[in-house]
């Protein structure tokens, strides 16, 4: 395994630091800091400038608006992306539906919406999880049913993701309910101000509203906004999903926010030290850390197989399964050193209302909100039960 980068990756590692150094906005990069949620307003704004530079989709192929980076560019991207304290590019639009499209779509799909979705012009949501098919997702009862040049859809989907601020939704929907559930699958592409098409909000334990309800009643959805085949959308539904998995460990991002617990344990106190000098949470802080860098090492070991033209299977599985849970302690952890002053949170909404100051240090404002919404990280992108059993089949041979 060969870890050491080049002189050219080392130059084009300095060039994206001093980028996002230069072009990461302040109320942007605090927002993320702080756990919370992006704002649909300053997330476009973000993008927008990482579109002007050309780096919005570094995965796309360069004939479709990619950047053309290496395997090792694109990790180092990543790399410092995150280390910058920038949130994560909104997934559905460039990461998700956008390769399917390019991949499965019709040449007049690919010019209506490739640009839209690189330039975040168009906002979009995923139509997968219902009520009663969540990790069973081929069970999903979502019916279209063809009529003429439309298809028309009732049924109902959860957990839908900001589709509230949503353009457009792809989703996965039954057209043939008479043959092997995976069989009788579409993909279809649902503008949401279709009428018929009904958003609801879901209030999560951080409070907030993020995750909505979405209700289809006879909403009549174009033919050619169908992707690929009749009834092989479980086909690209994977083929999605494994895009969807591609920078799971979240290395980074953990490695930016155990930087932030040992900031916030030096200002807190315990005894009348700093709490980072107590050795209980000296040692608590110290196994996540050494769980992270074991984690960054089998990043990197993933990494250069494919360098090496090792094709993975269920590598990533691996990567998330470890990735969520050291996010999840890290949260947790500074949760614990924050005290009384995490525990007395309140939705982003009202600390913007307040006239009278935060509930005590500034930084506390959403550690909590930020904690109990990543309880959700080892549930999606794929549970990490489900992942258990990838692994078991593709690496165990169980």
């Amino acid at each position: 395994m060969d870890l050491s980068f080049s002189d050219e990756d080392l130059a084009f590692q300095k060039e994206v630091k001093d980028f996002m150094s230069q072009s990461l906005p302040a109320d942007v990069h605090d927002r993320s800091d702080r756990g919370l949620h992006p704002k649909k307003e300053e997330i476009v704004r973000w993008q927008k400038i990482l579109h002007e530079k050309g780096w919005i989709a570094p995965n796309w192929p360069v004939e479709h608006g990619g950047a053309g980076w290496s395997l090792t560019q694109k990790y180092i991207f990543n790399q410092e992306y995150f280390l910058a304290g920038a949130p994560q590019v909104t997934p559905f639009g460039i990461s998700m539906v956008g390769p399917v499209l390019y991949t499965f779509g019709t040449q007049d799909q690919k010019d209506k919406y490739l640009s839209r979705i690189l330039s975040s012009d168009d906002w979009w949501c995923q139509g997968y999880s219902e009520p009663g098919a969540g990790s069973d997702l081929a069970s999903l009862s979502t019916r279209a049913v063809r009529d003429g040049d439309h298809y028309v859809v009732n049924g109902q989907k959860i957990w839908t993701s900001f589709a509230h601020y949503a353009d457009m939704m792809f989703c996965l929907v039954r057209t043939d309910p008479d043959v092997k559930a995976q069989m009788g699958i579409s993909f279809l592409l649902i503008d949401m101000k279709t009428p018929g098409v009904t958003v609801k909000p879901i209030i999560g334990l951080d409070l907030d509203h993020t995750l909505n309800e979405v209700f289809f009643d006879d909403v009549r959805v174009p033919v050619e906004n169908r992707v690929g085949e009749e009834n092989k959308g479980w086909t690209y539904a994977k083929f999605l999903l494994g895009n969807e998995r591609n920078v799971i460990a979240r290395v980074a991002r953990s490695k930016y926010q155990l930087a932030r617990l040992k900031d916030i344990a030096r200002q807190e106190s315990m005894n009348g030290a700093p709490l980072i000098e107590d050795a209980d949470f000296k040692r608590k802080i110290t196994k996540v850390e050494i769980d992270l860098m074991a984690l960054e090492n089998t990043e990197l070991r993933y990494l250069s197989q494919e360098i090496a033209g090792h094709k993975l299977t269920a590598e990533p599985s691996i990567l998330k399964i470890e990735g969520a849970q050291i996010a999840q302690a890290i949260k947790g952890l500074t949760v614990e050193a924050l005290g009384m002053y995490a525990v007395a949170y309140e939705p982003d909404a009202l600390t913007e209302r307040r006239n009278d100051g935060p509930i005590g240090p500034d930084y506390a404002h959403g550690i909590m909100a930020d904690n109990l919404y990543q309880r959700a990280a080892t549930i999606y992108g794929g549970s990490n039960e489900i992942q258990r059993n990838i692994i078991a089949k593709l690496i165990l041979g169980l």
